[in-house]
């Protein structure tokens, strides 16, 4: 069985209604959003969803290219339209595009380091990244913020399955076990390349 379709019969089978109860999405569960949430200042003009191509830069960034995607619904399990999903990652190197991160100065410059994305009427969003690294004291993960109007709704963060530093990832080890499904990226190969579905449920 593909990694995906295990994750969506795992997930199914947690969103099974209990008897005399309606069937409810399981929200995805919040964590911080760490010291390198890079402000508007910080960031390119290009904060568009593809971050590994910065508009009118030649080069394309570092690292194993992948997409993630997935929708955007409500605990009642309907789609939020027009909710604006952010994400911000460290590059191939472990560096932040922060003007806090010390190794500032090894940075990728051809990769965009934060982007954004506009949820469709179906409440899907999808944006072209890098696989995720690990860097000193974290395992591998990408930073997830979801916004509807100037609400902010949720922030969290998606990790890879069975990375060995999952287990020394005191974050990681903060998320209940049985959770843990709902923020983990499953890639599966496809003709765009690597692609891993992922849910939020605000």
């Amino acid at each position: 069985m593909k990694d995906s379709a295990r994750r969506k019969l795992v997930l199914g089978l947690m969103a099974l209604p209990l008897p005399g109860l309606a069937a409810a999405a399981i929200r995805t569960p919040g964590a911080s959003e760490g010291p390198f949430y890079p402000t508007a200042g910080m960031r390119y003009d290009d904060i568009d969803n593809d971050l590994v191509k910065i508009s009118g830069a030649v080069e394309q960034a570092g690292g194993e290219i992948v997409w993630l995607r997935g929708r955007v619904i409500d605990h009642a399990g309907k789609p939020v339209a027009s909710a604006r999903v952010e994400i911000w990652q460290c590059d191939v190197r472990g560096v932040y595009l922060h003007h806090a991160d010390p190794g500032g100065a090894t940075r990728d410059p051809a990769f965009q380091g934060f982007g954004h994305d506009l949820t469709a009427a179906d409440g899907s969003y999808s944006f072209r990244t890098i696989k995720p690294v690990p860097y000193t004291g974290r395992t591998p993960h990408i930073h997830v913020k979801v916004l509807v109007g100037n609400r902010e709704r949720l922030t969290t963060q998606f990790y890879l399955p069975d990375h060995p530093d999952n287990a020394r990832d005191w974050l990681y080890q903060r998320i209940p076990v049985e959770q843990r499904e709902l923020v983990t990226m499953y890639f599966d190969q496809t003709d765009q390349g690597p692609m891993a579905e992922v849910d939020l449920v605000i």
